[in-house]
């Protein structure tokens, strides 16, 4: 026996160090060459690292939330006979390292659901039976995979009240299917079919933040750290472009995407911004340097289930309202199904962010640094408001609260931007003039 040292593969792009994300292996486990053994975050993609040596786990050598360099030792194997050089290694090690080549920008950013067992044949029903899963600790967080907790959180399921089969405890879709086959305790709803008592609530969960949701906290903390946020809100009323889209949307073409309130909302945002440069820029704190864009890169915050990601549409400036509507389609797909690229996460001059129908009367938008503007959407209201002969009739008002970089753009001009996309809106037609 001799022991082999797995260092951090190079995993492209001129990535030089990656975050550990979760193990999936562990001291005295079997591994076998090409094994998915180690799951490591680089800016906002999760890439599989694949074992390189069939053999035994010794050790594995970091914990989810270290970042390591490339070339570090991450993991030492048991394996018969002597260590195959690092020469010999180096190709294959790439190769497995990146994603395959119709899956080179796609690598993965949230774990596969974990595959249910193969049903024991009839003939043996007593090897079918699972082993018991040993009783876990009161107050210990349950071990699940993200899909898995999604799967029990939709169906009102305690994960703590689930025994796990998988390894550590871990609960698997199988465990989740028999419990609920099994009619396992619900959670406690209030008026609820088969509600549980009303014990008092004792556990408490410490989580290390890591991976994607470091990265947002590190740079919410830095906008907010360095930006000087003003927040400037007004309604709009949207009853004629309301109308209209409704009008587009029953009469668009077939292939052509469904339009909503975001791409109408571009193109106000695109027309008004030549007036307003110093809101579609970007400001180094360091040197002191703006930088203004003739083109418009328009982020549209995303809410995934990995967390809050920013996909661009690039050089909204030159799109028309339903090429606007296709980009803004295929970002925001291609951000929730984990398959949006670095380049579509990067280089925004300006950001929109919309908490759709759940978006409250006013939010306080934080800006994605270094931009020095966001603009906020809230949520469509039919509410009561005079017209010009004073009748109280209902329009469908809606509410823009828009951050700016105060060191660059004064109320006055913050406030002058959003009544230009307000006059753009309110009067649909000239969005296309």
């Amino acid at each position: 026996m001799s022991e082999y040292k797995y260092k951090m593969p190079d995993v492209g792009e001129g990535v030089v160090e990656a975050e550990i994300v979760e193990w999936h292996v562990k001291a005295g486990d079997k591994v076998t060459e090409d094994q998915h053994i180690l799951d490591v975050m680089t800016d906002k993609a999760t890439v599989e690292i694949p074992c390189a040596v069939n053999g035994v786990v010794k050790m594995t050598l970091g914990e989810p939330g270290d970042v390591i360099a490339v070339g570090t030792e991450i993991l030492v194997i048991e394996i018969d006979g002597t260590p195959p050089t690092e020469e010999a290694e180096a190709s294959k090690e790439e190769a497995k390292a990146e994603p395959k080549a119709e899956n080179k920008a796609e690598a993965k950013s949230e774990p596969k659901p974990e595959p249910k067992p193969e049903p024991a044949p009839a003939a043996a029903p007593a090897a079918a039976a699972k082993a018991p899963a040993p009783a876990r600790p009161s107050g210990e967080r349950p071990l699940a995979s993200p899909a898995v907790r999604q799967r029990a959180l939709e169906a009102d399921i305690d994960l703590a009240a689930v025994p796990g089969t998988g390894p550590a405890g871990r609960i698997t879709h199988s465990d989740l299917d028999d419990f609920i086959a099994a009619g396992g305790r619900l959670v406690s709803k209030v008026g609820g079919a088969g509600a549980a008592s009303k014990a008092p609530r004792t556990g408490v969960e410490t989580q290390k933040v890591i991976g994607l949701r470091r990265k947002i906290a590190e740079n919410m903390a830095l906008s907010k750290r360095t930006i000087p946020h003003i927040t400037y809100v007004d309604e709009i009323d949207l009853t004629a472009l309301e109308d209209l889209r409704a009008h587009l949307n029953a009469n668009r073409q077939e292939g052509q995407a469904k339009l909503t309130i975001i791409p109408f909302l571009m193109q106000a945002l695109v027309k008004a911004l030549p007036s307003f440069p110093q809101a579609n820029a970007h400001y180094d704190t360091d040197s002191a340097m703006l930088t203004q864009y003739a083109g418009v890169h328009c982020g549209i915050a995303a809410a995934t289930p990995n967390g809050l990601m920013v996909p661009v549409i690039r050089h909204a400036e030159s799109l028309d309202i339903w090429d606007t509507a296709a980009e803004v389609k295929r970002l925001a797909d291609a951000a929730r199904m984990g398959k949006a690229t670095k380049e579509e996460l990067t280089g925004s001059t300006i950001t929109i962010t919309s908490l759709g129908a759940i978006g409250g009367i006013v939010t306080t938008p934080v800006i994605n640094h270094p931009e020095t503007a966001i603009i906020g959407v809230n949520k469509m209201q039919t509410l009561p408001r005079y017209d010009a002969e004073g009748r109280l009739v209902p329009r469908k008002i809606m509410n823009l609260s828009s951050s700016f970089d105060h060191r660059i753009v004064d109320g006055y001009e913050a406030a002058q931007l959003i009544q230009a996309m307000k006059a753009l809106l309110e009067n649909p037609a000239t969005l296309f003039m």
